[in-house]
């Protein structure tokens, strides 16, 4: 998976298998490696895949403050902004498919599942955002479910990274106008549903 996006494995490799909130997942960032704050000046970092904690801290008037949050549905939240206008905190969050809950049930009553993966199969890039807690942890972007995703009654979907060397490196480096382009420019419409039952 890292190299298939150019990035260095790093000293904590990922040990691969099933990814789901609360669990930790491959994360390909191009910031300083320990602690946020801005690049050294002088070029980009290379970026590196290091396992992260999926789903952040809600802020601390939050309802539930134990309750991590999985996933970012509005761009302009004051709670997510900051980090999004922050280069280093974007993210690159590779898979070989994705599972989303449809809108009906199965004859037990439980919803249905729907995986999905891009046509001709491989590794693909969702776009996420990272936040620096004691466990690094990073949450995805989500938009409202559009082509094949939509037609199998899903509500939402991750935003997608289009599948291009200059769309990764605007996600990971570019200013927050050039980045929220990417992100707006998902492609969901090159998604096929793969069936109920979780791949292989």
């Amino acid at each position: 998976m890292a190299r298939r996006f150019g990035a260095a494995p790093g000293e904590d490799p990922w040990a691969g298998g099933y990814v789901a909130p609360l669990n930790f997942a491959p994360v390909i960032t191009a910031g300083r490696e320990f602690i946020a704050g801005p690049r050294p000046s002088g070029g980009r970092l290379s970026p590196r895949m290091t396992p992260r904690l999926w789903g952040v801290l809600p802020p601390p008037n939050s309802n539930d403050p134990a309750r991590r949050i999985a996933s970012v549905r509005n761009l302009d939240s004051p709670f997510w902004i900051g980090n999004l206008r922050n280069s280093e905190f974007r993210c690159l969050v590779p898979v070989t498919s994705v599972m989303l809950w449809g809108s009906g049930t199965d004859y037990e009553g439980r919803r249905l599942k729907h995986w999905f993966a891009p046509e001709g199969g491989g590794i693909f890039a969702m776009a996420g955002v990272w936040k620096d807690e004691d466990v690094p942890a990073f949450a995805l972007l989500t938009r409202d479910a559009a082509g094949t995703p939509r037609d199998a009654g899903c509500k939402s979907m991750p935003v997608i990274v289009p599948d291009s060397e200059a769309a990764r490196q605007t996600w990971l480096h570019s200013g927050w106008d050039a980045a929220r382009s990417i992100a707006e420019q998902s492609q969901p419409a090159l998604l096929r549903e793969l069936g109920s039952d979780q791949p292989d």
